[in-house]
């Protein structure tokens, strides 16, 4: 996780991220910042105290990163020992990706076999942003991505034929002003765990991938646990599963998420994880991500 040091509404991002909010950024960019580095202690606050093991790097002042508290956009890790570098749209997002990240995680006893590196995709106005654009099943070793600006579907598979995951293409929208916009990254509509998947069915318009979709997390045993648009809004779906004390799985969301699911919602998770949720407004608000964003879990096998 990567501490915020000028968190702030990211203009470039802006353009198709239709959940960040302007409201007066502008004015009040210093109090903004210092709100969210409250958010972001007490997030890792709250994990740390369920047994989380949380690596925090603070952000430096080396460029404009408002965006930083999101890692999981520019890495990803993985049980092979290979660690995976994305191609970011917004040009000031591709300052976040970090060398001293890499090696402070093998520091903590996580070593690196290979480091595949997309960003030389850029170049070509190609973008695939990590965990955010593709959702991954890696019991079953299918990745899930809804495409976009934001997420090539040639680099995609890419990735897929790379890291040995199947690809499930598909597209997904939300309603801004009455028209239907592309949702930016995947990881704001599904949340895929061991034994379910929490997902907004509605955004996917076409009914055949939607009926697609559908089959392959019916076909690997998920409990399906539809979520709404308006849920969506408030971040319903950005949630990760993880490990915490004792391997007892927890599912990670904000307040915002926890407070508008339903009882019945929650009964469902509740039968196979432990909810854990923090107040990220601030974070919601100007960076139009949440809980899920902020954390690149790591799969890398532990040194002895």
């Amino acid at each position: 996780m990567i501490r915020p040091l000028a968190f702030n509404y990211n203009v470039q991002t802006a353009v198709n991220n239709h959940y960040q909010k302007a409201n007066d950024f502008n004015s009040n960019s210093n109090q903004i910042n210092l709100t969210a580095q409250t958010e972001f202690d007490n997030f890792v606050l709250k994990l740390k105290s369920f047994g989380v093991n949380v690596i925090v790097f603070q952000d430096d002042d080396k460029f404009d990163t408002p965006d930083s508290v999101f890692p999981n956009n520019w890495i990803s890790f993985h049980s092979n020992g290979d660690i995976a570098l994305y191609p970011m749209f917004a040009k000031n997002r591709r300052n976040e990706r970090r060398e001293d990240v890499v090696k402070c995680i093998e520091k903590n006893g996580y070593p690196i076999n290979n480091v595949i590196d997309y960003s030389f995709a850029e170049e070509s106005n190609i973008y695939l942003e990590g965990t955010g654009s593709i959702v991954l099943d890696r019991l079953n070793k299918k990745a899930y991505c809804a495409i976009s600006e934001r997420s090539n579907e040639d680099l995609l598979i890419e990735f897929c034929e790379d890291f040995e995951y199947s690809p499930i293409i598909f597209s997904a929208f939300q309603s801004v002003k009455e028209v239907r916009e592309l949702i930016y990254h995947t990881n704001v509509m599904m949340c895929v765990a061991d034994n379910f998947v929490i997902i907004c069915l509605d955004c996917i318009d076409n009914k055949k991938e939607r009926n697609n979709v559908i089959s392959h997390l019916k076909g690997d045993g998920k409990e399906i646990i539809e979520i709404s648009e308006n849920q969506v809004n408030s971040f319903a779906g950005n949630m990760l599963q993880i490990l915490g004390r004792n391997n007892n799985p927890l599912l990670i969301m904000s307040e915002s998420a926890y407070n508008v699911l339903t009882s019945f919602q929650k009964d469902i998770i509740n039968k196979y994880v432990k909810i854990v949720f923090s107040s990220l407004n601030t974070i919601e608000t100007y960076g139009g991500g949440s809980a899920r964003c902020m954390m690149a879990e790591v799969f890398l096998p532990k040194s002895i």
